[in-house]
């Protein structure tokens, strides 16, 4: 299966914005574990927030506790991101995981599309 992210932009400081995952072409997902990595220019891609599709329990990254929300919503992940900072400028990928609180990009299964979010001061 494919993944497609879209919902990025650019936003000020303190803003907000909601980003969604979905699989192409209307397709199910796949699996039961799925989330959402990211990548700054110049960094290593990291995880943000993970969740079990089947039961709903979710983990984060700590610096976006509190501010960012994943969920399953029918056929689609969204992340919705609140009170964004400068620091979370990034290319977000949404990737279905091998396993529920996988937190490292070697135990990603799928990789979908990134989406940039850019956050200005």
């Amino acid at each position: 299966v494919q993944l497609q992210a879209s919902g990025g932009g650019v936003v000020q400081a303190g803003g907000s914005l909601t980003l969604s995952c979905a699989p192409s072409g209307g397709r199910p997902f796949t699996g039961f574990s799925m989330g959402w990595f990211r990548q700054a220019p110049g960094q290593e891609r990291e995880f943000v927030a993970g969740i079990h599709r089947g039961n709903g329990d979710s983990y984060y990254l700590n610096s976006v506790m509190g501010r960012f929300s994943i969920s399953i919503a029918g056929n689609t992940m969204p992340l919705q991101m609140n009170n964004l900072r400068p620091e979370d400028t990034a290319l977000y990928y949404c990737a279905l995981t091998r396993f529920h609180g996988c937190r490292d990009p070697t135990c990603i299964r799928t990789w979908g599309q990134g989406t940039l979010v850019t956050v200005s001061s």
